[in-house]
């Protein structure tokens, strides 16, 4: 085993400032994007993120994980620091407690252009301004689940590579290409091939199972932020609106809820 295993003595030691003290923002480093970084949590996202061909720098873990459920993912990192503690002492550095016990500092993938993460994709989900990383993390998981080739996103929503995006999202980030938005996107998308439906309850919108949604060629499902949904400009330069049905006079479903069944029923084959 080539894993460089060090013993935490010292919870003020620089090496340790990635899982402790530093921000969400600052581990993404957007003045020097060549060195940032993001972290994974638990063997099943940190091995996803192995598989897509993310580096890692260095690894937080419970010592009894070293030698036991970690030890696959250390043996294909090669000789990487790997700082370990027993659980107290983690739960007192990072002050929470580790899910599945492990953390992996990785270096960011290069991003994708949205022309790159569309190439292949016959439905893509586009996701204005979703700031809440838990509700993120759910919406990949779903595309990954059922079948939509590509997420798409506004520079003003939250980042994928978030850990707790990534943690509800389990690994699912690094099994679906995603890509931000221009602020011309509806454009971008028209010249790329997609019609859009926006995910709204208006009036004058489509049902969901309307048979016309299911033979677009390419269709973008365009899903907007918590609380207040899709900018009314927005829905405007859309091609479509369309509602999900709702019944006992409940008047919207939460945007992971409704990228569910969005995405379920938009992207079976037409009958």
């Amino acid at each position: 085993m080539d894993a460089n295993l060090i013993e935490i003595t010292d919870f003020q030691d620089p090496a340790l400032d990635i899982y402790a003290r530093l921000t969400e923002n600052q581990l993404v480093n957007r003045a020097d994007p060549a060195n940032a970084l993001f972290i994974g949590e638990s063997p099943l996202v940190i091995g996803r993120a192995l598989e897509a061909g993310c580096e890692p720098v260095s690894f937080l873990m419970e010592k009894k994980h070293a030698l036991g459920k970690g030890r696959p993912l250390l043996e294909r990192c090669g000789p990487v620091p790997v700082y370990v503690a027993d659980e107290a002492v983690l739960c007192q550095l990072t002050g929470f407690h580790l899910t599945r016990g492990m953390l992996c500092a990785m270096r960011r993938p290069a991003p994708l252009t949205p022309e790159q993460a569309c190439q292949r994709a016959r439905r893509v989900a586009v996701l204005e301004n979703v700031m809440n990383p838990t509700n993120l993390g759910a919406i990949f998981r779903s595309a990954a689940a059922l079948d939509i080739g590509a997420v798409l996103l506004t520079a003003q929503g939250s980042d994928p590579l978030y850990r707790r995006a990534l943690r509800v999202s389990m690994g699912n980030v690094f099994l679906v290409p995603w890509a931000y938005l221009p602020e011309d996107w509806p454009g971008l998308l028209r010249r790329l091939g997609f019609r859009t439906a926006a995910m709204a309850l208006r009036e004058k919108s489509l049902d969901i199972a309307d048979p016309r949604l299911l033979h677009e060629e390419r269709l973008a499902i365009v899903l907007g932020t918590e609380g207040d949904g899709l900018a009314a400009d927005t829905i405007a330069q859309c091609d479509y609106t369309v509602r999900i049905p709702m019944s006992h006079g409940v008047d919207s479903l939460n945007v992971a809820a409704a990228s569910a069944v969005a995405f379920y029923q938009l992207t079976r084959k037409p009958g």
